[in-house]
This record gives structure tokens, sequence and C-alpha cells, in this order.
């Protein structure tokens, strides 16, 4: 079976948000499973590819000059690129200063038709696009294999100006949004199946508060609508043989973890003592909440509990935690930007993991500080619904839930993860019950190879 798997981004290559890491994990488990992925990206340039074949794609002249490359990538394995005019950049989707490229719209909308122009060229058994960027190339295709849709992350859907709707494709009218080109309505519409990235976040876009604008088209899908939990790189992420750790550990002997919670004390200036040492890890966006944690800096004394937050992003809300950092020393740090050793050594070392998305799709780093034993405090919404029971209400539980999405009730959960994490037996009991849990993709790839044959028995 052969599956051409668009998308925007694919790590190592191209990483902005967890699109990357999820179309890199699925694409290389599917291959494991006998599958044959053609991974198609845009050409960001600088890419190098191994055996590299060059050709032209057939495409309208208001696309211009598509060229693609193939070959094999040291990162992951077979590639194929595609070149459009004004694609490449030095990152796919802003300037310097943080501000959108004003031709993104344009830019993916070449990329989606030269996608068509493939799947013209050489039709592949199904069709798997991914988000906004991909959704166009549905307009263009009057007999479209077997398809497939992922939504990684609703927010964002590059509407852009109704004008589109006379040039994208035969099938536009399906993208025509209140007036304008909305690339991932049509797509809803035409695809075969629908995939959210975990179950309940496929139940929370139906309804109006979460839908962004798209709910009665989701629930007008009806059954072809599903949710897929994402996994994870369990090679990469794995305490047992991590390089950035100061000491390996696993699930059977713990100990390890000890060392490493000194060693990220020390990285981040706290003292190294009874009182639980939480982390979190992540982009700072208003979708991840980590507004929701400034009013508790002060409070961090009385849970009691220290917190080390690594990220970057919102310049403002930056400096906010530089300024308490300061004023809070003792119980709070903050490391600016994005360190991979010290991602891995925050998981490694960390008690607790802090995760107050105001709205989460999937969620990977939940996962990832699971396999480190570092049990995670999150909001009950999308995928953390489906990763997280709570420890106070479920025997099997894995951590702890703020039903509402509020600094109160944030803190409220907080305090009882910290409670929970200074009785040593019940904690050691807890780790274990996280880190036996396989968060891989392959039961998540399983999934898929059964929608996509099933997809070609009905088109037969």
């Amino acid at each position: 079976m052969r599956v051409l798997f668009a998308t925007a981004e694919l790590s190592p290559i191209a990483t902005v948000g967890g699109l990357a890491a999820a179309a890199a994990g699925l694409g290389s488990e599917l291959r494991r499973g006998g599958v044959d992925v053609d991974l198609v990206m845009p050409d960001y340039g600088g890419i190098a590819l191994v055996d590299e074949v060059t050709f032209e794609l057939e495409v309208p002249d208001w696309v211009g000059a598509a060229t693609v490359r193939r070959g094999r990538h040291s990162g992951v394995g077979a590639l194929t690129l595609v070149s459009v005019p004004g694609m490449a950049r030095e990152h796919p989707y802003l300037q310097p200063d943080g501000e959108g490229w004003p031709d993104n719209s344009e830019r993916f909308f070449r990329f989606a038709r030269a996608v068509a122009a493939l799947v013209e060229r050489d039709e592949p058994d199904v069709l798997h696009l991914n988000d906004w960027h991909t959704g166009a190339a549905l307009a263009a295709l009057e007999n479209p294999p077997p398809t497939v849709v992922s939504i990684h992350n609703l927010a964002y859907q590059g509407v852009a100006d109704g004008s589109w709707l006379d040039v994208i494709g035969l099938n536009s009218r399906h993208y025509e949004w209140w007036g304008d080109t909305n690339p991932l309505t049509g797509a809803l519409a035409l695809a075969d199946r629908v995939v959210a990235v975990s179950p309940h976040y496929a139940t929370e876009i139906q309804t109006v508060e979460d839908g962004f604008g798209l709910d009665r088209p989701l629930r007008d899908r009806g059954d072809a609508l599903v949710g897929i939990l994402n996994g994870i790189d369990t090679d990469v992420w794995n305490p047992e043989t991590d390089p950035h750790l100061p000491v390996n550990f696993s699930r059977d002997d713990i100990a390890g973890k000890v060392a490493c919670r000194a060693a990220l004390a020390q990285r981040v200036g706290f003292d190294d003592d009874e009182i639980p040492l939480a982390t979190v890890v992540t982009r700072l966006t208003e979708q991840k909440g980590i507004d929701l944690l400034v009013p508790l800096i002060p409070l961090l004394e009385q849970v009691p509990m220290r917190l080390a937050v690594l990220g970057s992003g919102d310049a403002v809300l930056s400096a906010r935690l530089h300024d308490l950092a300061d004023s809070h020393a003792e119980h709070f740090a903050f490391v600016e930007g994005y360190d991979e050793a010290l991602s891995h050594l925050m998981f490694g070392g960390a008690d607790l993991f802090v995760m107050p998305s105001r709205f989460e799709p999937c969620g990977l780093t939940q996962m990832q500080a699971m396999r480190y034993g570092a049990v995670p405090v999150v909001t009950a919404v999308g995928g953390l619904v489906d990763t997280v029971p709570d420890a106070d209400t479920n025997p099997r539980g894995l951590g702890f839930v703020a039903d509402s999405v509020s600094p109160e009730y944030l803190l409220a959960a907080m305090f009882r993860a910290a409670r929970a994490v200074t009785k040593k037996r019940n904690a050691t009991a807890l780790r274990r019950r996280m880190m036996a849990i396989d968060w891989s993709w392959t039961k998540p790839a399983e999934r898929y190879r059964e929608m996509y044959a099933s997809l070609r028995e009905t088109e037969t």
C-alpha cells in the first residue's frame, strides 16, 4: 500500500509545533509496519538529500514553476521535497520579527496545488493531508484517491481572501467561508475520513466553545470524524538510554532519578532538598496557559513547591517570568529559549510536570514526562483527558487534573500533586505505573493502517 503523506512540518527538518513530531513519528512507524509512505513536504531550502532525483510538475500558471526533489534524508529516510515560488524561507511561517509571512496563504495554496499534481502524476492508494497547509489539494482533484485529513490544531485555518476561490480548482465552492477562502473547510467536507489527534479533542471540536467556527461542519461529518491519540518517539524519550541525563534509570530501578534531580536543581539554581520540584517545557503562547501560573508563583512557598520553566515565545510574558524569577528566586526559575539537553533533564529530574493548557489537541510533553517518572499536573482539555486520569479519583490514575482552566483550580491540583509525591511509597508506585504505559506510535499506527485498508476496500 502506498500512502502520499503531505505535511508542512517534519521533524527534524522543519519543527514548529506538534505537527512535525507527529508526522515524523507516524510516518516512521507506518514504514516499519510495511506501508510505503511517500513523505511530502515543502522545500524550505538548504535540505540535503542523498541519491537525489529532480523533476518538474505540471501545474496551472498561477502556481508558477513547481520542482520536486526526491532522495534520502539522514533524519527521516525517503523524502519528497516540493519547491514552489516563495516557499524557501528560513522559518516555515514567521518573519524574523515574529510576524507571519504576508504571503503565507499564497505559498501554501501553491504547495497544496503541487501536492495535487503529484497525485495526478502517480496516484497513491491513499492520500493523507495534514492541517490547513495541504487542505486545498482536494480543490483541484476531480477523482481523488481515498483521502484522510488530520487536524493537529484547529485554531490555525489559513483563512485567505475570497478571490482564491476563482483559482484553486473545480471543487472550490467547498472552501468558501463567509466570503473568504478557508483551506481547511473544503478538506473537511471532501475527505473520506477526518482524524483529530486525540479522542477527546475529536469531541471538543464539535462544540461551539472549542470548534473555532468549524463545529457545525465537523458535526456534519458524523462517524467519518474520529480521534486517534498521537504517540511519541520512545527511543528519543527513554530514561534508560538518554545521553542528556547524568545518570540513566528505568521503571524497575528509579534510583538514578535522584541524581538527575540534583543536577537539575543545580542547573536552575535551586537547593536540592525535600521540597517537590516541578518543571514546565513549553512555548509561551496563550494556548499553553503559562500566564495562569503567573499569579501562583508568589504562592509556591506555601504549597510548598519549586518550579522551573523552559520556554520561549510571547515577549511580554517572557519579561514577566524573568521578573518573577528575580523576585522569587528560591522557588521559581525561568530559562528562556529552547535547550534540547535541558528539556530532557527537566523531565528526568522533575518530581512533577505542569501543563496548564487552555486547549491541547493531543499534547506530547505530558507523555514524555511520564516516561521519565515526572508526575503530570494538567488541565482537563483535549488529549490531556485521554492520557492523564486523576490519581485521587481513579485507582489507576497517572497524575493530577485541574477540572477548570483557571489559576485557582490549577493551584489546587498542584497542591494535591505536591502532597502526593512527598509520600515516598505511593509516589514510587505512581511513577512505576506511569513509566509502564506504552506511549509509542505502535498502536496509533495500527489504527491508521486499518483505516487506510478500510478506505481502499470501500473504494474497490
